[in-house]
């Protein structure tokens, strides 16, 4: 079984990697995989043991959180409402009375100090519209209660002056602390605080200034010491010792200013750590800011959800809450509404712009009885609509939840991230320790060394590791939802670019999937095609089918016929006017003794051409031919050609006779072609090219492709196919353009190159970083690099990573 947890408290690589060991000693978990941009972990384990491994993983200084459960399907709901008006005892008595009154309230509680009341109601029988509208003709208005919402407010623009409050005291400590390190030339400083003049006040206003960051900063503190003790060290780890240790230093240097050792003014790293904790602040805001940015796609999928819908009942309209429309709610649509919830036109007919769902920039023409989704745009005429699903169930809701397990799940490339980030933060304290070490005993000189010690573990935090798969993973499934393509997992969207052979279904993948009459051969083309109607009526057989449409398309009136006799395996026959009328195979005109001669040649074309023919004759002479295929889908050739360019090896599978099948595959210019096969042998056909080392991606649109869908490497499922299909595929087109398997497996070597970029910056940038950091330039270049300076590299290496993924919105 599979369990979703929010983790707080997580900053980089490290952490994800520590909160996964954690949980993988628990016992009955299988496998832990945290996602570090959505801070949410799956579990795969036999049973749920929340309260178990909350304890575990707040133990390494994480917090382990349940995710809000699926709306409940009841219909009951509870709100709190502001009421304005409300003067006395009476006034909430009244309101009380009025509304448990009416059908549908379950239960009223009025609190006439608070100017509230909460109400519980029956979704089903009265909406909240409603109940207003009862509360306004009692003499008072009604309101949502925003109590939430303003401290959603009030807690971001605490969080903003936090941060840049935070900068603007570092920068004030940055000033005075580095204002006698420029050489000859100072910064200007009032005679009080002067490092010459006044030393101890120059040292305590930095420790003043320094502490008050410190204190705004002491989440690092508390979960750095907290995972270093639990053997879980990570960023904030590397921060807390880091700064710890240069405020502690400065702390002694203080008191020994104070004792008149005031040479000790250049021993003060208040700066240091002061503006450390600031910049890391900040790069987490940044980071933050970029990691929003990457999470855009279900934003923008969310944000097509309309808030509003306007219920139709009793014969008028009323806007509503999008939560409080129920199933067999009638719900009204107008021109350039967005629609609600999924469900069937009961009246009316417009064009839906529905490129949200497909990609497709064409509008598709709704009527009576056609399905509707959630989200798409009514462009033209009033439509009256029945809600079919729940909220929670539309096929909006459904992609969203799509998207979300494709970014919280991990690629294979990430587990090297993983594995090295495990190892990272000891290695890294181990490097300053002991650079530290080397330098004293080098120059003797402990604040030298201290500079060594901080910079290796602030430069050295392992955050743009980290992100580096997950932000490119999410923008690029993000991405692909915009295009109408949704990728199942990072495992998928990895493997998919490895891709070297591609195999398509034929029927309903390749071809349209229904057969079309293609040619008519006959001197009265319009005669035929209205005899051969004739004799169809009724049939449900694929050919009848073709004949029947192909009539009607044209608006050939077939003649009424009665007394039809079906000939097993030949045909069809009726009797017109009192003469034989016929539609069949050749075999059935030759019996019946006709000359056959004239449409022979095109016959033998039009098999070569993969094509099923029907004859067809009236009183004893063959009158025309009728030539019915299964036409191949438009750019199926453009792709086939793209994809061979690419390197790829196609096959077309099909469970035509071969002559068939060939015929096909020559009009989509494919020439491996695999024919005759039962749709429960089509896996064992994948199987057969995965055995020659081929890395296999299927792609298929019916239930009879399933099995092979799962088999292949890849499964790539035609939108508009099979449900079954859509569930065992890991890459599922919502369009019908074939063009999107070519989009798809391009787009995913795309993020798996940006992948790399990322992977190769992050350790390029420590492994350059840290050395420079540990002083091996120092001998040579006397290049020291200030702790200062490494915490805004740190910041500017993870925001780096984030905006190299966000490239990957610009693809087309």
């Amino acid at each position: 079984m599979e369990f979703k947890y929010h983790v707080s408290g997580m900053h980089c690589a490290a952490c994800s990697a520590a909160v996964e060991r954690i949980l993988k000693k628990q016992e009955g978990i299988e496998t832990a995989q945290v996602n570090l941009v959505m801070e949410e972990v799956l579990i795969q384990a036999e049973e749920e043991n929340f309260d178990a491994w909350k304890e575990a993983v707040s133990k390494g200084g994480f917090e382990l959180e349940k995710l809000q459960d699926k709306k409940d399907v009841s219909y009951h709901k509870k709100v709190v409402c502001d009421i304005l008006g409300m003067q006395c005892a009476a006034c909430s008595a009244g309101i009380e009375k009025v509304l448990k009154r009416t059908e549908g309230i379950l239960d009223v509680s009025v609190n006439l100090l608070l100017n509230q009341a909460e109400i519980e109601y029956d979704q089903t029988k009265i909406k909240l519209e409603e109940i207003f509208q009862v509360i306004q003709k009692g003499g008072f208005d009604a309101r949502i209660h925003q109590e939430q919402q303003q401290e959603e407010t009030k807690k971001k623009d605490y969080e903003n002056v936090h941060i840049y409050g935070t900068l603007i005291v570092a920068f004030l400590l940055l000033y005075i602390g580095m204002s006698h390190m420029l050489g000859s030339f100072e910064l200007p400083l009032p005679n009080i605080i002067s490092y010459k003049t006044n030393p101890f006040n120059f040292a305590f206003i930095q420790f003043v200034l320094a502490t008050i960051i410190a204190i705004s900063g002491w989440k690092f503190y508390y979960r750095g010491i907290r995972s270093l003790l639990h053997g879980a060290a990570n960023m904030d780890t590397l921060v807390a010792i880091g700064t710890g240790s240069a405020y502690i230093y400065s702390v002694f240097s203080l008191f020994s200013i104070a004792n008149g050792n005031v040479h000790a003014v250049h021993s003060l790293y208040f700066e240091g750590a002061g503006v450390v904790i600031a910049l890391v602040q900040f790069g987490k805001h940044l980071e933050a800011i970029s990691k929003k940015k990457s999470t855009g796609a279900i934003q923008a999928l969310l944000q097509l959800r309309p808030k509003t819908a306007t219920l139709f009942k009793n014969g008028k309209e009323m806007e509503i809450s999008v939560d409080e429309v129920v199933v067999g709610d009638v719900l009204v649509v107008k021109a350039g509404e967005h629609i609600a919830v999924d469900g069937i036109v009961v009246e009316g007919e417009s064009n839906v712009d529905e490129s949200m769902l497909s990609g497709e920039s064409m509008p598709v023409k709704k009527g009576v009885q056609d399905e509707v989704h959630q989200g798409t745009m009514n462009l033209d005429g009033r439509l009256l609509m029945r809600c079919s699903v729940d909220n929670e169930d539309t096929t909006l809701s459904k992609i969203i939840r799509m998207v979300e397990d494709a970014q919280s799940k991990k690629a294979p490339i990430a587990r090297i991230a993983d594995r090295i980030s495990m190892y990272f933060v000891p290695i890294v304290m181990g490097i300053a320790f002991v650079s530290a070490l080397i330098w004293y005993f080098i120059q003797k000189d402990v604040s030298f060394s201290l500079t060594i010690f901080v910079s290796v573990l602030v430069i050295a935090c392992p955050c743009a590791l980290g992100l580096a798969t997950p932000t490119a993973i999410m923008v690029g499934t993000g991405k692909a939802a915009q295009l109408g393509i949704f990728i199942k997992s990072g495992e998928a969207l990895e493997i998919a670019s490895h891709i070297d052979c591609v195999v398509f279904d034929k029927t309903g993948t390749i071809t349209i999937g229904k057969p079309l009459v293609t040619d008519v051969f006959a001197q009265d083309k319009q005669q035929v095609l209205a005899y051969a109607a004739a004799l169809e009526q009724g049939s449900v057989h694929p050919l009848a089918t073709a004949i029947l449409q192909k009539a009607e398309e044209e608006h050939i009136l077939a003649p009424s016929l009665s007394n039809i006799q079906t000939v097993n395996g030949k045909g069809v026959y009726a009797q017109l006017s009192e003469k034989k009328l016929m539609a069949g195979n050749r075999r059935m005109m030759e019996e019946e003794g006709l000359d056959v001669s004239m449409y022979l040649e095109a016959e033998k074309a039009c098999q070569e051409a993969g094509k099923s023919v029907v004859w067809v004759s009236y009183d004893q002479q063959v009158i025309g031919m009728l030539a019915i295929a299964d036409k191949i889908k438009d750019h199926v050739r453009d792709v086939v050609e793209s994809l061979t360019k690419s390197g790829k090896e196609v096959y077309m599978i099909s469970g035509d006779h071969t002559r068939t099948a060939t015929a096909i595959a020559k009009q989509a210019g494919i020439t491996n072609v695999i024919a005759e096969v039962l749709p429960q042998d089509k896996a064992e056909e994948v199987k057969r090219l995965q055995k020659l080392g081929k890395k296999v991606a299927m792609v298929g649109d019916g239930i009879n492709d399933a099995i092979a869908l799962t088999q292949s490497e890849v499964g790539i499922a035609i939108g508009s196919g099979s449900d079954v299909a859509i569930e065992s595929a890991d890459i599922v087109l919502m369009k019908e353009d074939i063009r999107d398997v070519e989009t798809a497996l391009r787009l995913s070597h795309s993020v798996l190159r940006n992948i790399k970029q990322n992977l190769f910056w992050a350790f390029f940038y420590n492994t350059i970083g840290i050395p420079v950091a540990a002083g091996i330039l120092y001998p040579i270049f006397h290049i020291l690099l200030s702790p200062v300076f490494a915490g805004a590299a740190m910041a500017f290496s993870s925001v780096s990573v984030v905006s190299n993924a966000l490239r990957l919105r610009n693809f087309k």
